[in-house]
Parts: structure tokens; C-alpha cells; sequence
């Protein structure tokens, strides 16, 4: 024990850190141990139970390091999973919440790695600075994108936030380019309901949604089945066509639960709000 303790001593010295940060670095494959656990987890009541005081310590943990931007994107990945999977369907301004700190947490981020005022920029000084990123600001990228989106999705009826949509739109696209098999193909999964979700006379493209959705579908060989969900819920919806609509949820509701086993909660959630989309279509077609 004297011996760590000379350790990181010195190593906090040669680096600048404190104690308590060095011991926060030492516990972020503690972190990434129980994201894998919890992408496992079949029940969703457990799953839903856990997620407050992993963040809760995430927290804690930022506050001793705020500048670890590892950090800051495993809580912008937390607050989005809580948002999406827990409270969008019945707890919206809850989901607003979770989505706008997830976003807070992906912009200090990439702000600790030198990409400054993304949110408050012009789109010239954006598109700049995403040509200087590489592999490493994926992460970053693709859970700022996403929580900023569903965040203006979730407010779709105030103008001052519908016009920042192109922002996180650029932010995915530097994703496709530098990884488009991150997070199982996540970023195709945006273009997908982005191209998708509206008719081609206010920038849908249909083809396009489609050929995206297929891609990630390729990426995860069929195993996640959130792509489906989205192009039911999204593509099918918008060309109106119900049989796609109601297959799609159909099969959804009826794959096997251990689909993929590092997918369980994923696919769980995917059940679920299948289930819910299902109660809608007479209502929408």
C-alpha cells in the first residue's frame, strides 16, 4: 500500500493531477465494466433502478475531474440511455432534462479538447473545427449529436430550437466519415430518421432513409433492433405505409429476448415502445 501510495504520488506530481483524480483515472475501466454489465440486463425495471446512482457517482467523479473528457462522454451516453429508454414516453420534460445535461456533458467535452463554443458559434467556425477531428472525438461526437438532437426534437415547437439542428447534424456526419460503425451504426440510424422522419418537400429523402437504416442493420448483422424500430416508427410512418409499419414492430415484438447478449437492454427497449407504437397505428393510418 506504501508503495501505490509513493506511486501515485509521484505520478500525480509528473502530471499535475491530484490524488483524487489520479484514483478517479484508475476507475474508469470500473465504468466501462458496468456499462457492458448493464447493456446485458434483461430486466427492465432493474436496469432503470441502477441508472440514477451509476450517474450519481459519474457525477461525483466529475466534480473531483471536470475536465476528463472521458468522463464527460460516458455521462452524456448515461443521461441519453436514462432519456431515451426511461422517460421520453411518459416523462417528457424529464427525457428535455436528461437530454440538455447529456448534451452539457459531450460540449465540455469536446471543449476540453479544444473545440470551443460549438453550440454558440457560427456554422463556418463549426465546420472548422470538425475537419481538425479524428477517431479519438467519436465518442464525443456522436453523444453531444445525439443528445442535441433529441433535445431539439423534444422542443420542435420552439423555433430557437429548431434552428440549431444543423449543428448536430454536422457533428453525425463527422461521425459517419471518421467511423460509421460506431455505437452499432448509430450515426446511420440519425440519417435514417433525419431523411426519413419528413416528407422529401421539407428535405426528406426516402432512398436515402432507407439505404441507412440498412447499414446499420449490417453493422449489427440484424441483431439490434432499435433500426427497425426507427424506420417503423420514422420511414414507415411518413410513406404511410402501414403493412411496413406493422411488420416491422410485429417482428420486433416477437424476436427472442438473448438476440445478441451484449444487446439485451437494447433490444428490451426496443420491445417496449414497439409494443407502445403498435397501440397507435389505427390512429395513423
Amino acid at each position: 500500500m506504501i508503495r501505490i501510495t509513493l506511486l501515485l504520488l509521484i505520478s500525480a506530481v509528473i502530471s499535475g493531477c491530484s490524488i483524487d483524480q489520479m484514483l478517479v483515472r484508475a476507475s474508469t475501466p470500473l465504468i466501462e465494466g458496468g456499462i457492458y454489465a448493464l447493456n446485458q440486463e434483461a430486466d427492465l425495471q432493474l436496469a432503470e433502478n441502477s441508472i440514477p446512482t451509476n450517474l450519481n457517482m459519474l457525477e461525483g467523479m466529475i466534480s473531483i475531474d471536470p475536465d476528463n473528457d472521458s468522463l464527460r462522454v460516458y455521462a452524456a451516453q448515461a443521461y441519453y440511455g436514462l432519456a431515451y429508454g426511461f422517460n421520453e414516453d411518459n416523462k417528457r420534460q424529464r427525457a428535455v432534462n436528461f437530454y440538455l445535461r447529456g448534451l452539457k456533458h459531450g460540449l465540455h467535452a469536446l471543449d476540453v479538447n479544444g473545440y470551443k463554443n460549438i453550440r454558440n458559434g457560427t456554422m463556418d467556425e463549426l465546420e472548422a473545427a470538425l475537419m481538425k477531428m479524428d477517431d479519438d472525438d467519436v465518442g464525443a461526437l456522436f453523444w453531444t449529436a445525439s443528445n442535441w438532437a433529441k433535445w431539439i426534437d423534444q422542443n420542435r415547437d420552439k423555433s430557437e430550437s429548431l434552428i440549431e439542428l444543423p449543428k448536430p447534424t454536422a457533428l453525425m456526419q463527422r461521425v459517419l466519415e471518421l467511423d460509421d460503425t460506431f455505437y452499432y451504426g448509430g450515426a446511420h440510424m440519425y440519417f435514417g430518421v433525419f431523411y426519413g422522419g419528413r416528407s422529401p418537400m421539407f428535405g426528406g429523402d426516402f432512398k436515402k432513409s432507407e439505404a441507412h437504416f440498412d447499414r446499420a442493420r449490417e453493422i449489427t448483422n440484424n441483431d439490434l433492433l432499435v433500426a427497425d424500430l426507427l424506420q417503423a416508427q420514422y420511414l414507415s410512418r411518413q410513406k404511410m405505409d402501414q403493412e411496413d409499419f406493422h411488420n416491422r414492430l410485429t417482428k420486433i415484438i416477437n424476436a427472442p429476448v438473448d438476440l445478441h447478449p451484449d444487446l439485451v437492454l437494447l433490444n428490451q427497449i426496443a420491445k417496449r415502445k414497439a409494443v407502445m407504437l403498435l397501440k397507435e397505428e389505427e390512429k395513423w393510418f
